[in-house]
């Protein structure tokens, strides 16, 4: 799950990061689509927006992880983070890691893995 993920400190705590198809939909559903994100935090009217934004990525994103953790350790179930929480133990100069966490988590859970194909027939030669 590592190479989908990104870190971040809240409070001092470490969160993963992870971009699900569960958080896709949800992203979708507010923005009209992963390609419509970029967009909208780039273009917020205002700063106020822009830290709403990524405070309710950071928020989802995080909570990924989390869920994901309680589905397989019922016994030992871990608090999901809220927005209140993730605002209170955050700092608006934080704002740029946040970004690039956010910016590499969506890439990593978007990346398709192409490999080269094994039959060498339609290589090209180099010259």
């Amino acid at each position: 799950m590592n190479e989908r993920t990104a870190n971040i400190l809240i409070g001092g705590e470490e969160y993963t990061l992870l971009l699900t198809t569960k958080a896709t939909r949800e992203i979708a559903g507010r923005y009209g689509g992963l390609e419509n994100l970029g967009d909208k935090l780039m273009k917020s009217e205002n700063f106020e927006m822009a830290l709403g934004e990524i405070v309710w990525l950071i928020t989802l994103l995080a909570n990924q992880s989390i869920l994901i953790h309680n589905l397989k350790h019922r016994d030992d179930p871990r608090e999901l983070l809220t927005e209140d929480v993730v605002e209170l133990l955050t700092a608006p100069s934080e704002l740029a890691t946040y970004k690039a966490a956010i910016t590499e988590a969506l890439y990593k859970g978007t990346k398709r893995n192409i490999e080269s194909e094994a039959d060498t027939k339609n290589a090209v030669a180099a010259e």
